[in-house]
């Protein structure tokens, strides 16, 4: 592990990623606490430019947009990681099982993910959202239920790939079980790969959310920043910071996202250890 830290601190965009995630997040947990009233409370007259009152302006209810844009790291951030992390156990357990025992197993979990993916992964959530209503949760489970076969693929391949390794048939000839060469032996080689396109998969869940949010399918009690861009899409022209603030949050947390994926991938990456 320190080998892998040092390798991912070589990587300076990386790091940098790591470290504008980390002003994220402490902003988020800080939220209530520099918010107390909530990102929903009138905070002053409607459409206020940015001022040192209100260092992001007002929206056109009056609502305090840089309230909105700390609530909002909070649920993006919520909604991201729980629906890639769904995502991964789901597609990591598909993958796992049609890799190691293949056959008609294989052919059939294969073909259900492949039928997955035939359908356009942002109308599919929308699907999800509007039969299961706008909450919280149905966005997760809608995200995840669209993330989770590209993962199924990865694990899949790789469990594939280890399948006729010197170490797997060694654990079979001694009397292995299954359950136990899939877990203490496939798996943990598959760890690296799995936390690379896990990240990743944080990023897309956090897009898909805020243009769910956008169209009025995101849950109507929680503030986020694709709730806030739609808001303020109607006075872009004339409050132009309604809309450009949460979507400069957007961009950096995606785009930082994505560059610790990037840093993750050289670090645990063994085909890359050695360059």
């Amino acid at each position: 592990m320190p080998d892998g830290l040092r390798r991912f601190a070589r990587n300076r965009m990386a790091v940098l990623g790591a470290i504008v995630i980390a002003i994220i997040v402490l902003v988020s947990v800080l939220a209530p606490f520099l918010y107390p009233k909530g990102a929903f409370s009138l905070a002053g007259q409607p459409l206020q430019p940015p001022s040192l009152q209100f260092p992001l302006g007002t929206d056109a209810l009056g609502r305090d947009v840089a309230a909105g844009v700390a609530e909002g790291a909070r649920t993006s951030l919520l909604i991201g990681i729980a629906a890639a992390l769904s995502a991964v156990i789901f597609g990591a357990m598909i993958g796992g099982i049609a890799g190691y025992y293949r056959g008609t197993v294989d052919i059939v979990l294969m073909r259900v993910t492949e039928f997955f993916q035939t359908i356009p992964a942002f109308l599919l959530a929308m699907l999800l959202v509007v039969i299961l209503s706008p909450s919280l949760l149905s966005v997760i489970i809608a995200i995840a239920a669209v993330s989770w076969p590209g993962i199924a693929r990865l694990v899949r391949g790789e469990f594939v790939a280890l399948g006729g390794r010197e170490f797997i048939l060694a654990s079979l000839g001694l009397g292995a079980s299954g359950p136990r060469i899939i877990f203490r032996h496939l798996l943990p080689n598959c760890l690296s790969a799995i936390i690379t396109v896990g990240s990743l998969l944080v990023a897309t869940a956090i897009l898909l959310e805020t243009g769910l949010a956008f169209l009025g399918l995101g849950d109507p009690n929680i503030m986020s920043w694709g709730l806030q861009i739609s808001a303020g899409r109607v006075s872009l022209r004339t409050a132009w910071w309604v809309c450009t603030f949460p979507g400069i949050a957007i961009l950096l947390t995606v785009l930082s996202i994505n560059l610790v994926g990037d840093g993750l991938n050289e670090a645990l990456n063994p085909r890359l250890r050695e360059r």
